[in-house]
């Protein structure tokens, strides 16, 4: 294991400042680091703390970060996972997103990229989610939250100081978002009538899991009145049309479809399984091809889906989703018959990653991650 005084006396790997917190603070502003909002010093000691629950060497990259490319070593997480406010125990689910963000079929780089309003959704499945209090209820995707607050702004600092996901140079979003701050809940495992998340992309459910998704904001949907299954899924299935979402131009999108506890419950006490109500909604979540733009119809539809929309006339439906298999469907949140649609960039799969031991195996919490 390298020697943290060691790494930090080599060139450029450390910066040495007045121990001010507000002219630190300004500092980082001159230097462009951050997300604007006060950044905790990383100091040796904060940083080894983090450390604590790193079982790998820390100038060992656990990835490269686009659109910068900049690698990503343990030791450069944990200086951002200090900044964000992070606890140490936070740290191995830190690492395990930004590995899961940088497999290929994320597609990090058209994330980070875009002009898109896309931002890493994390969502933590197992129980490390429950270790660590991450919400899944009550206003999971708002702020009141430690560990959704400071994983999610964990997050956001790499893309920008490692990632390179400067607005306006490596960050070309044309209006960015809130939750480009910080995008990360847990699943509310015990409210869902179903597989969790994580089990059903084929871990054990004693897994601690994080599955990050390119996607926007929750669009909400309201519901009070349906009192069936079919009712509730019609109305998802209706909120969830629209001529200007990404997904429709991309076969292999995978957007999301959150559920509230209340709204799950009546749809599988109605005999739906999670298979059968990502069916309904993708069979059901149609548009006439008319509604769409003649550009958008000539220049993507005709182009991207030849084979069907070549010679089809104007009340030719066009599905909102490609795939039921590539919907995915999560139980978060609390009391309320409320659901949400998140959409994605469209050019982005879904990664679920595990955390485990050096030796292989899963890790049910982040003692098993700590160094001895």
């Amino acid at each position: 294991m390298s020697d943290l005084s060691q790494l930090l006396n080599a060139p450029d790997a450390s910066l040495e400042a007045r121990d001010d917190f507000f002219a630190i603070n300004e500092l980082y502003l001159q230097k462009g680091w951050g997300d604007g909002l006060p950044l905790i010093p990383p100091t040796e000691a904060r940083v080894a703390a983090m450390l604590a629950y790193c079982d790998r060497p820390w100038d060992v990259p656990v990835a490269k970060v686009a659109p910068r490319y900049g690698e990503a070593t343990p030791l450069r997480l944990a200086a951002n996972a200090v900044m964000a406010g992070c606890k140490p125990e936070y740290f191995p689910l830190i690492v395990l997103a930004v590995e899961a963000m940088c497999d290929e079929s994320f597609n990090l780089y058209g994330i980070q990229a875009t002009t898109h309003m896309c931002a890493p959704l994390v969502i933590v499945n197992g129980p490390g989610a429950i270790e660590l209090g991450i919400n899944s209820g009550h206003n999971a995707f708002g702020p009141g939250t430690h560990g959704n607050a400071t994983i999610g702004r964990a997050i956001r600092l790499i893309l920008l100081n490692i990632g390179g996901a400067i607005p306006g140079l490596g960050d070309m979003a044309t209006f960015g978002g809130p939750h480009k701050y910080s995008y990360c809940v847990a699943e509310n495992e015990d409210g869902n009538p179903w597989q969790p998340l994580h089990v059903e992309r084929g871990f054990p459910k004693e897994a601690t899991c994080v599955t990050v998704i390119g996607g926007e904001s929750p669009h909400n949907i309201n519901d009070h009145e349906s009192i069936t299954g079919i009712g509730i899924l019609t109305t998802i299935a209706g909120a969830v049309i629209g001529t200007g979402a990404n997904d429709v131009f991309y076969s292999e999108a995978m957007p999301l479809i959150v559920l509230s506890p209340e709204h799950a419950a009546t749809i599988a006490n109605d005999g739906f399984s999670k298979r059968d109500a990502k069916q309904f909604i993708c069979e059901h979540a149609t548009l006439p091809l008319g509604r769409f733009s003649r550009e958008n119809i000539e220049r993507r539809l005709r182009v991207a889906f030849a084979a069907t929309y070549k010679d089809a006339g104007m009340d030719t439906p066009v599905p909102m989703f490609h795939s039921a298999d590539n919907l995915l469907l999560a139980v978060i949140g609390g009391a309320g018959k409320h659901s949400a649609f998140i959409p994605t960039f469209g050019a982005t799969r879904a990664v679920t990653r595990a955390l485990k031991r050096k030796d292989g195996s899963y890790a049910r919490g982040m003692q098993d991650m700590r160094r001895p």
